[in-house]
């Protein structure tokens, strides 16, 4: 499966910005109580680019994890799926205009939840370092007053932005950065850990892939991003997500797209 998604990385590469910036969709007027459901399409904002969760596949359309998980709970809850694809930074400021919920391996904070709510968690996560191939990187103290790439708007970016001396650059695609790591221009790479493993196969012969327990990175946790008070479609998709794990979807979900 690994080299599958590989494939669709650098089919990605390619053809990820000519997918992005969809406009308008069918969510254009959503409220607190939402429209999409009276229309039965649920617009899903994702960022194609963070694979094994999403990624552009061999047919051009967004694929991973992701992408099958709201498409299953969209069969739960009686709805269509439209998939958008777009920058990961716009999807929070996006919801309730141009989508109805996002779901991009996006890691619930506070900052997020002033401006969003969130469905239950579905997916642990945890920060990796990508290094180039031998270097001496290894622990906290090692990334002070580094070049560090992170992609824009992700836990990445948050935490090198609170690394002491650090010089962070942020790329709209996470690709973006381990492409500059691999021509010197930063000096690792803050990314969660299994695109981060996608990647280190890539680039097998260029990069290592650090795990984030050598760093003190605390495990964070993956939600589906909603509009602010729409309890009525918070319960239907929360409702969806257990009964995906109940009936064995879910683990069926995982083998397939993150564990092979």
């Amino acid at each position: 499966m690994k080299k599958k998604i590989i494939s669709a990385v650098l089919v990605a590469m390619l053809t990820v910005a000519s997918l992005a910036g969809c406009g308008n969709t069918a969510a254009e007027s959503t409220t607190a109580e939402g429209t999409a459901s009276a229309q039965g399409t649920l617009v899903v904002g994702t960022n194609a680019a963070f694979p094994p969760f999403e990624y552009v596949g061999d047919d051009g359309q967004p694929d991973g994890f992701d992408i099958a998980l709201i498409k299953a709970i969209g069969e739960k809850i009686g709805m269509d799926v439209q998939i958008q694809d777009m920058e990961f930074d716009s999807l929070v400021s996006s919801i309730g205009s141009k989508i109805d919920v996002a779901i991009a391996g996006m890691t619930v904070t506070e900052e997020r939840q002033k401006t969003v709510d969130f469905s239950e968690s579905y997916y642990e996560a945890v920060q990796s370092v990508i290094v180039p191939k031998g270097s001496s990187i290894a622990s906290a103290e090692d990334l002070k007053n580094l070049k560090i790439g992170v992609q824009l708007g992700t836990t990445g970016e948050f935490i090198a932005d609170e690394i002491e001396g650090a010089e962070v650059s942020a790329y709209n695609k996470a690709v973006d950065a381990v492409n500059d790591l691999n021509n010197n221009r930063v000096d690792c790479v803050i990314i969660d850990k299994n695109p981060a493993e996608v990647f280190g196969a890539q680039f097998a012969d260029k990069v290592d892939v650090i795990p984030g327990t050598s760093f003190d990175f605390e495990p964070e946790f993956y939600a589906i991003a909603l509009p602010k008070g729409n309890t009525d479609l918070a319960n239907k998709i929360n409702a969806a997500i257990q009964e995906l794990k109940a009936d064995g979807t879910y683990d069926s979900l995982v083998k397939q797209y993150i564990e092979e």
